[in-house]
């Protein structure tokens, strides 16, 4: 049953139901209209008395109060308003069923082109819909007419219809920069096996040295196919939310950096306590203070700091590198893209995308600002509501 076949049924029933009603209250009006009677005595020129008796619907003058000689003509006077009366509401019963049937079929076919006219835009939307495919997306309804119902869902269908519409342009150009990102090591394993192949000369400490770069670019490679891994499952949204101590675990990757590279990690860490996934906010505070380590000046230095705030709880890590721009701060929230470009440094401009994904999985708040001195700032914000206790 179509939705036009549905509102011309209600409609129909709407006025089926008033009518009937409209015609019950009618019947019961008059029904219980029960009129006036008089009773007069007059005197005439020779001297009997004249009895004018008037008998309108169902009240008569009592009985006792006339002439044993006019009873009989009351009681005739009343058997015939009855009979009237019943005759009067059964033509009105009659006759308003019949008009009430009449109307009926009239406002089912008024309920039909009405319901069409209004369901007419969704149809010109609906068929504006199936028409837009990946190669089309960025058409829109631009329903014309006033603010109304329809106008504001065509309105809500080209906001979603936009977002698809980015969405798709920001997967293309992910897969295009994931394809170059994995081409550049694949060749490279392809240039070290050919030169080690036709090298007639070479001997096994040639293979060995080749087998160790192949090494490196093999560990290269799956460091990106494991970011791309975090990244997509990042954006995928949360399937756990345990009790984390932010500040411990910030130490903790704080420690273990600076040991590994030799670097300076100033940490101030207030309690913290946030609820999310273990594994991905450890892989955010890795991702910041490794970026921070890397993209630093030397004898620089790395600060990160936890604490509660307006009743959210936050982490910050800022260093010393060289200036950035501001306005190409968004940037290096995008996936693949790095101010210094360079091929073999390890990085394939992931880290801070994997940040902004996880911030947005946890429904935490991500600043990134450019330190006048050099380096960037990176705050994130984290909701402490439903934190599960320890």
């Amino acid at each position: 049953m179509t939705v036009r076949l549905r509102l011309t049924l209600l409609y129909g029933l709407l006025f089926l139901f008033s009518g009937a009603l409209l015609l019950t209250i009618t019947y019961a009006l008059v029904a219980y209209n029960r009129g006036a009677s008089s009773l007069s005595v007059e005197r005439s020129a020779d001297g009997r008395e004249i009895i004018t008796a008037v008998v309108l619907g169902d009240i008569a003058p009592p009985d006792s109060d006339l002439p044993a000689d006019l009873r009989q003509v009351v009681a005739a006077a009343r058997e015939q308003v009855r009979m009237e009366k019943a005759e009067v509401m059964h033509l009105l019963v009659v006759q308003g069923c019949v008009a009430l049937g009449v109307m009926s079929v009239i406002s089912i076919g008024l309920g039909w082109v009405v319901s069409g006219r209004l369901l007419r835009p969704l149809q010109t939307m609906t068929g504006t819909i199936q028409r837009i495919s990946a190669h089309n997306v960025h058409e829109r309804l631009d329903a014309p007419g006033p603010r109304d119902e329809l106008k504001n869902l065509a309105d809500t269908v080209d906001g979603l219809l936009g977002r698809l519409e980015s969405a798709l342009d920001s997967h293309r150009r992910f897969v295009a920069n994931a394809a170059h990102e994995l081409r550049t090591p694949l060749t490279l394993e392809h240039a070290l096996l050919e030169e080690a192949v036709i090298d007639p000369d070479a001997t096994a400490d040639t293979f060995r040295e080749r087998f160790k770069e192949l090494m490196a670019v093999s560990e290269q490679q799956a460091r990106l196919l494991e970011s791309l891994l975090v990244l997509a499952t990042s954006e995928r949204g949360l399937d756990r939310r345990d009790g984390i101590d932010l500040s411990g675990l910030a130490g903790d990757v704080a420690r273990a950096l600076a040991r590994r590279h030799g670097f300076t990690v100033v940490a101030d860490l207030a309690p913290a306590r946030i609820a999310g996934d273990p594994v991905l906010i450890e892989r955010l505070l890795a991702n910041l203070v490794d970026n921070a380590i890397a993209y630093n000046v030397p004898d620089g230095r790395v600060d990160v700091t936890t604490g509660t705030e307006d009743g959210r709880c936050f982490l910050t890590v800022t260093n010393t590198g060289p200036p950035v721009p501001p306005e190409l701060v968004d940037r290096l929230l995008t996936p693949f893209q790095r101010l210094n470009r360079i091929a073999d440094d390890g990085h394939h401009g992931l880290g801070l995308s994997i940040v902004a994904a996880i911030a947005t999985a946890h429904s935490a708040e991500l600043s990134v600002r450019a330190r006048p001195e050099g380096g960037l700032a990176v705050t994130i914000s984290f909701p402490t509501e439903n934190v599960p206790a320890v």
